[in-house]
C-alpha cells in the first residue's frame, strides 16, 4: 500500500515504522526537527526486542510533494488537526482511506446520528474537517498502544500493541477487513469491529476523567483514584458520559468503580494530559471533555460534574497558554 503518516510524534511513528517494516510505501508529512530526521535516517522504531528501522518513502512538509495515497494515517494531537486539515487535500483521492489514530471524539463521531446535523463545534468548529475528511472514506481507530519520542524521529514503544479498527458508520466491510489484515501483518493486535464509534466511546469514558482530573493537580492515578471524594467526583462524570451513550448506542455495560479497579492496576501512571502539562504542550480538553458535554446538550442530558471538571481544566491551562477554545 502507498501510506502517509500525517504527525509522524510518538503514535504516527509507532504505526509508520511497523508498516514500512512490513514491506509498504510509507511517506510522512512532517515539519522542523521531525522531517529533518526522517530525511536523514528513515522511520526508527526502539522496542523491547532492539531498534526497528525502514525507509521513508518521501517525507515532507507539503502534502503535494506525496500525492495520492491508499492511506491516511492522522496520529496529530485534536488541537492540531484544524490548522492542518486544509492543506491535506493532495493526498486524498476517491479512494483514500483515512485512519485517524486520535485521542477523544473525533470529527466523524455523530456522523449520521439524529439530531446531530452539524458538526461537534468542540471538534470541528464550522465543518471544515468534515468537508476535508469526509466520513464516507473515514475507518475509525481506537488505539490500546504506548509509545514516546526520545528524539525527533525517534519513537519508542511503551506498551501495548491494540488497535481496533471499523467502518466510521457502523458494520463490518472488506476494505475494513483488509485494513486490519495489513495493521495485523505488521505486528498490531488488531479487532475489526461492527461498532467502532462505540469502542471510541468506552476509550473516552475512562479518560474524560482522568486526563483532566491529573493534568489540573499534577497527580498520578494511583493517587487521583486514591482520594475518595476525587474518586466519586469521576465517577459522577463518568455516569453522565454512561448515559449520554446510551442514548447514542454506545451503551457502557460498566459502572464508573469497574473501569477505576482496571485503571488501579496502573499504577503511579502519568496521563498524557499530564505530560502535555509538563512539557508546555496545549491540552486535548475539547475532544477529551468539551464533546461530551456537547453531545449531552444537544442530548438535553444535564452534565454538571462534566461541567465542573471542563471549566476547572480550562482556567488551569488558559493560566498557563495551554487552552485556547476552538474558532468559530
Amino acid at each position: 500500500m502507498k501510506i502517509a503518516i500525517v504527525g509522524a510524534g510518538a503514535i504516527g511513528g509507532l504505526i509508520g515504522t511497523r508498516l514500512a517494516a512490513a514491506g509498504h510505501e510509507v511517506g510522512a508529512l512532517a515539519r522542523g526537527a521531525t522531517l529533518a530526521a526522517l530525511r536523514a535516517h528513515g522511520w526508527r522504531l526502539e522496542t523491547a526486542a532492539g531498534r526497528v528501522t525502514a525507509p521513508v518513502a518521501g517525507a515532507s512538509d507539503r502534502a503535494a510533494d506525496l500525492g495520492a495515497q491508499d492511506l491516511v494515517v492522522i496520529a496529530l494531537k485534536a488541537t492540531a488537526l484544524g490548522a492542518v486539515v486544509p492543506t491535506l487535500g493532495p493526498l486524498i483521492g476517491p479512494h483514500t482511506l483515512i485512519l485517524p489514530a486520535m485521542n477523544g471524539v473525533p470529527w466523524w463521531f455523530c456522523a449520521g446520528l439524529p439530531g446531530f446535523d452539524a458538526p461537534l463545534a468542540s471538534v470541528d468548529a464550522g465543518g471544515a474537517i468534515s468537508a476535508a475528511l469526509p466520513v464516507g472514506q473515514v475507518i475509525g481507530c481506537v488505539v490500546h498502544a504506548s509509545a514516546s519520542v526520545d528524539a525527533p524521529g525517534l519513537v519508542r514503544h511503551r506498551m501495548g500493541q491494540g488497535l481496533i479498527v471499523g467502518e466510521a458508520a457502523g458494520g463490518r466491510s472488506a476494505r475494513a477487513q483488509a485494513l486490519a489484515d495489513v495493521l495485523a501483518a505488521a505486528g498490531f493486535d488488531v479487532t475489526h469491529s461492527a461498532s467502532v464509534r462505540r469502542d471510541v466511546w468506552y476509550k473516552l469514558w475512562g479518560n474524560m476523567t482522568m486526563n483532566p482530573v491529573s493534568a489540573i493537580t499534577g497527580a498520578t492515578i494511583d493517587r487521583v483514584l486514591g482520594d475518595p471524594l476525587v474518586r466519586a467526583f469521576c465517577s459522577a462524570a463518568m455516569d453522565e458520559a454512561a448515559a449520554i451513550g446510551a442514548r447514542i448506542g454506545c451503551a457502557i455495560d460498566q459502572s464508573a468503580d469497574d473501569r477505576h479497579a482496571v485503571t488501579a492496576r496502573l499504577g503511579a501512571f502519568r496521563t498524557s494530559m499530564l505530560q502535555d502539562v509538563d512539557a508546555g504542550r496545549p491540552i486535548e480538553l475539547d475532544a477529551i471533555v468539551g464533546a461530551v458535554r456537547e453531545i449531552g446538550a444537544r442530548l438535553g442530558i444535564a452534565t454538571p460534574a462534566t461541567d465542573a471538571i471542563f471549566g476547572l481544566a480550562r482556567v488551569f491551562a488558559q493560566a498557563r497558554g495551554l487552552y485556547a477554545p476552538p474558532a468559530a
